[in-house]
């Protein structure tokens, strides 16, 4: 006896469709495509999420350095006081300080003696 799988395989294709919304031309409306531009998808979603941390931190790093510049030091500097000193800080808070309050900032990088 022949199995023609009609509501099993329309929900599965219905939902890679579904997950294929706004993709351009095929891309959105054949089956066949929209599983390869899905796949790939969930292939760039993976690796920019750890992407995402790597820029991050880039940025931080680069906020801070030049907030730093402004204070008389550098980046490597307060760094390297920081990690001598008891203060727990990471990147991003100081990054966010740096620009939302910068009195802070030249509070701190004057409390590490720098």
């Amino acid at each position: 006896m022949r199995v023609k799988r009609g509501f099993k395989a329309r929900r599965r294709r219905n939902k890679v469709l579904k997950r294929a919304e706004g993709y351009r031309g095929s891309n959105s409306k054949c089956y066949i495509t929209a599983v390869e531009k899905n796949d790939r998808a969930l292939v760039y979603a993976y690796r920019d999420r750890k992407t995402k941390k790597r820029e991050f931190r880039k940025l931080w790093t680069q906020r801070i350095n030049a907030a730093a510049r402004m204070n008389g030091t550098t980046y490597s500097r307060l760094i390297g006081a920081l990690n001598k000193s008891e203060l727990e800080l990471d990147r991003k808070v100081i990054s966010d300080m740096a620009i939302h309050d910068s009195e802070g900032f030249t509070h701190l990088v004057k409390q590490l003696g720098l």
